[in-house]
């Protein structure tokens, strides 16, 4: 976990790098994680994991009504299906509304964009899991949204209010929803006009306590519950980039994320590109392979790469049938799919989409000991039915922080690469 001194040296870091670093083509973002699931003490954060999980199902349950809405539920994968609302277990919900966390156990790559004219800053979270740009509104007076920067329509002369409106539920029987609006969208260099985008005037207490103000989505407009073209999209359209290519550099520090192009400074070798199913609106590769310590255990699913997700979720039968290959590896919660492995002996976990077997690093892989002195760590993949398809894995930033990635709009690819 960070410390505070640590966030100090960040947010300081980010203030100097306020002017854009532009290299070859692209324009580097500076961004940054907060923390992890794994407490001071070394041991896992359960209950966090947990709230975690369900923001995982709701997100991407309401991607699945996007994509339903926008394009057909004839494109979903088979087994997939929009889940009921998840919700977060009574008894921990209780807690988190006892004692807010602090910024230091967040789990955002954030960095700061600003919208509107004259410029109006904010802190997002850059996801490629979703689809759609919101911020807290002027209009929006509650407690949760009064502690984060508010866009206001009128102090933006390039300002346009859109039909319709946005809205998200979350675990803990809240929302985040709001009006459409078009505007100016600056993130590093990069600036658009007539984005379109949400100021929400209800914000889910689930987001008191975060640092964060928004979200920005970097996935196919499928997905988007605005039904228009995400912001980088709009951006390869205007042509203010000149790739439809953006890479991520995810680490505890010296993260970020750069549009138009991947940074060749950040990464050795080439990029081990592989094709995309667009029809989902997902990043999502196909004929994957599973391994531990070099033996293939899973075959032929599909994979979906999300930043805005921390921990790796595959089916609850194939990820029961990878952990079977895993000496002295147990179950820690069945309800949640976490299981553990003998901290001393970690599994080498990897996957491979026809090329290289991209190996997870023991630090990444572990979320914490199940408790001080157990010696067993809980792992960073876990069975879980998200919704998405029976074949269908969701790798989060506990496999993109191994690699380099990059995000192909142009060839509708993925590539990998090691990083430097």
């Amino acid at each position: 976990m960070f410390c505070k001194a640590t966030l100090l040296t960040v947010a300081l870091a980010l203030m100097a790098s306020a002017s854009p670093v532009t290299t070859k083509t692209g324009i580097r973002v500076p961004i940054q994680k907060r923390s992890s699931l794994t407490n001071a003490d070394g041991t896992f954060n359960h209950e966090k994991a947990i709230i975690q999980t369900v923001k995982t199902l709701n997100k991407h349950r309401a991607n699945l009504i996007n994509l339903e809405k926008n394009v057909g539920s004839h494109v979903f994968k088979e087994g997939a299906t929009i889940k009921p609302l998840a919700i977060v277990p009574e008894h921990i919900a209780k807690r988190q509304s006892e004692s807010l966390t602090d910024e230091e156990d967040d789990l955002e790559w954030a960095g700061s964009i600003s919208i509107g004219t004259p410029a109006q800053k904010f802190l997002i979270d850059f996801d490629t899991g979703s689809s759609d740009l919101w911020v807290p509104s002027s209009s929006c007076t509650s407690s949760t949204c009064k502690a984060k920067n508010r866009y206001s329509s009128s102090k933006s002369s390039t300002s346009s209010k859109k039909s319709g409106s946005f809205s998200i539920e979350y675990g803990d029987g809240s929302t985040v929803s709001g009006p459409i609006y078009s505007d100016a969208v600056t993130v590093a260099g990069v600036s658009v006009d007539s984005q379109e985008f949400s100021p929400v005037t209800t914000l889910s207490s689930s987001f008191s306590g975060d640092p964060i103000d928004g979200i920005l989505g970097l996935a196919f407009p499928a997905i988007s519950n605005l039904n228009t073209n995400p912001f980088f999209n709009t951006a390869a359209d205007q042509g203010v980039v000149d790739q439809g290519v953006f890479g991520f550099k995810l680490a505890s520090s010296g993260s970020e994320l750069y549009l138009g192009g991947a940074n060749d400074e950040l990464y050795s070798g080439s990029l081990e590109y592989h094709d995309v199913d667009t029809s989902t609106g997902f990043w999502q590769l196909t004929g994957a392979k599973a391994y531990v310590n070099g033996k293939s255990v899973v075959t032929g699913f599909e994979t979906i790469i999300d930043s805005g997700t921390t921990i790796m979720y595959g089916p609850p039968s194939a990820v029961k049938k990878l952990f079977a290959s895993v000496s002295g590896s147990g179950v820690y919660d069945s309800s949640q799919g976490y299981y553990y492995y003998p901290c001393d002996t970690p599994p080498t976990l990897a996957f491979s989409w026809g090329g290289k077997q991209w190996a997870i690093s023991s630090a990444n892989l572990n979320l914490g000991e199940t408790s001080s002195g157990s010696g067993k760590c809980v792992s960073a993949l876990a069975g879980q039915d998200i919704g998405l398809g029976s074949n269908v894995w969701l790798l989060g930033d506990s496999f993109m922080k191994n690699v380099y990635t990059a995000f192909s709009f142009d060839d509708s690819a993925v590539g990998f690469a090691a990083l430097s």
